[in-house]
């Protein structure tokens, strides 16, 4: 017995809503992945500048923080497309989205930690330890609330 043309209609439209969350999904990793690419390439060519050498081993370590937090946004970021890729054809479509949701929001909170490392970073090199750490703070509560709170308010206001 076929389903009837109201039921029919409906699987239509949430395949077609669900489709558009996917492509809504890779749409958002295309514009995440550039800005984690480019402070990933930054970091990549920062040992092999001549002053690096000269900086304590604190700001060492805090290179490497940052530089593993950027890596792994790459990582987490693009997973979803390999995923995807090495899946094809998807059986439980559902289930990839939540899986690749969680992949993306991690990959964005490992890139916020690299960008508010990376501020501190650059600002203590250049302002000295007490305004860097204060720039990184002030970066780390825009993230803060234009990523996570921003999402949360509208949500509940919308």
């Amino acid at each position: 017995m076929s389903a009837a043309p109201e039921e029919r209609d409906n699987d239509t439209q949430s395949d077609e809503r669900d489709d558009g969350d996917f492509s809504d999904m890779l749409s958002e990793m295309r514009i995440l992945l550039p800005g984690a690419q480019m402070l990933s390439a930054f970091l990549i060519i920062l040992p092999f500048n001549g002053g690096f050498a000269k900086i304590v081993h604190l700001e060492k370590l805090l290179f490497l923080a940052t530089f593993l937090f950027s890596l792994a946004s790459l990582v987490l970021l693009s997973a979803p497309a390999i995923q995807h890729r090495l899946l094809r054809p998807l059986k439980d479509r559902a289930r990839f989205k939540r899986i690749a949701t969680r992949q993306i929001v991690a990959g964005a909170f490992a890139l916020a930690i690299a960008l508010v490392l990376g501020t501190d970073l650059v600002m203590s090199e250049v302002f000295g330890a007490t305004v860097g750490m204060a720039v990184a703070a002030v970066m780390g509560l825009l993230i803060v609330c234009a990523w996570w709170l921003m999402p949360v308010y509208l949500k509940r206001r919308l």
